[in-house]
């Protein structure tokens, strides 16, 4: 368990972070939302900070007085038992609260908490608990900013850079090998005090055959091959959901690709730049990268694979798909109340992503975390790892 001091140290400088992120923006920037999967960044200000004001302050703060009685009702996200909220696709018409209401907020529910840690000399088990959790969903939605903040950019016609600071293509210059892992008997899940969250617990073991992985993510050239040889016109190499994911929408090439006289580019964060070969693979969907792994000869490690494997390989620039179903492990217990739609509820009709990504907040992910998207998404850094 985090003692009171790292707890209050982790909490100062995971709101210290979130306004960081937001500081490269316009004040027009942080309204706009083109999409239902995408939040405005102005919504994720407000929902981090009810979060600490819903299952915190309100809890066990002694005659804690609410900044505003709306707040709830307007950056409250699913949790269903809580209350009354916006419709998740409406988020983008809020013009009010304005941009400097939700900051006053921010400042307003921050001072409480630090205020709180300061009046009480010892704090429970349940209520560390649950700022700790609250510290880790900011960051989860950190991470959802740089993409949400990609997204509204790059759907921008003049194709804006964000900043010159972010660099989301690291180069990996190593040479490609495989790493054997012998058939047995291995246990997964998360083990030990440090912070988890709850879809890693239930420690259990598995057989796993013998299999080879990749110690290296697919590049951008290795995927321009696919495209060149037809993969995206070759049914055989999809599945059939995906194969009318791809024609319904026009997909040609991975989100963020744009060719340009001929020659491809790509949208980052530092603006439109010329499609860098040598760098990993990244924005493309499940569906795209079941249909790259099938026209290779081979495969997407399951979860269980990546977790037992992870220790001989680098990790952490792209989230990785892999052909593992989101579902509870073995005695899986959801947490009581409204922290339990955290992560249960969502257990359907998604894969399991590991490894993290360069948007990622620093210390944030570990060996067992597991992420979760439908198959179709692709606005998070996800990228390929090959098995056989």
């Amino acid at each position: 368990m985090i003692s009171k001091d790292d707890l209050f140290s982790l909490f100062i400088e995971t709101r210290a972070e979130t306004e960081i992120i937001c500081s490269f923006l316009e004040t027009e920037d942080y309204v706009v939302q083109p999409i239902v999967d995408v939040s405005p960044p102005k919504w994720h200000l407000g929902h981090t900070t009810w979060f600490f004001e819903e299952f915190v302050l309100k809890k066990y703060q002694k005659d804690y007085i609410l900044f505003d009685e709306h707040s709830a009702y307007v950056f409250n996200s699913y949790y269903e038992s809580v209350g009354d909220k916006v419709v998740r696709t409406d988020r983008g018409n809020l013009s009010r609260p304005t941009v400097a209401w939700v900051y006053k907020y921010r400042n307003y529910v921050t001072e409480a908490l630090s205020g709180f840690f300061e009046e009480i000399k010892t704090l429970s088990d349940e209520i560390l608990t649950v700022i700790e959790i609250g510290c880790h969903h900011e960051k989860q939605h950190q991470e959802l900013l740089y993409t949400d903040i990609k997204y509204i950019l790059g759907n921008n016609p003049l194709l804006p850079k964000y900043n010159d600071k972010f660099e989301e293509n690291p180069i990996r210059n190593f040479k490609q090998e495989w790493i054997k892992i012998s058939e047995g008997i291995y246990e997964i899940g998360h083990k030990g005090n440090s912070f988890c969250y709850d879809n890693e617990l239930g420690l259990h073991k598995t057989y796993l055959n013998d299999f080879e992985i990749s110690n290296k993510l697919i590049s951008n050239a290795e995927y321009l091959e696919f495209m060149e040889a037809g993969g995206y016109k070759d049914v055989l190499l999809w599945h059939a959901e995906g194969w009318d994911w791809v024609n319904n929408n026009n997909i040609r090439a991975p989100f963020y690709w744009h060719k340009i006289n001929g020659e491809w580019h790509q949208y980052t964060l530092q603006g439109l730049k010329k499609l860098n070969h040598s760098a990993p693979l990244t924005h493309v969907s499940y569906y795209e990268a079941f249909a790259f792994a099938q026209w290779k000869g081979m495969r997407l490690p399951t979860e269980f694979e990546w977790e037992i494997a992870q220790k001989h390989f680098d990790w952490g620039n792209r989230w990785e798909w892999t052909e593992s179903a989101y579902s509870p492990y073995p005695n899986y217990q959801k947490a009581d109340g409204a922290l339990g739609e955290y992560n249960g509820k969502f257990m359907v009709n998604q894969k399991v992503l590991r490894g993290g990504s360069v948007a990622t907040s620093k210390n944030h992910t570990r060996a067992t975390y597991r992420n979760f998207f439908h198959p179709h998404l692709r606005w998070q850094f996800t990228g390929v790892r090959l098995a056989k």
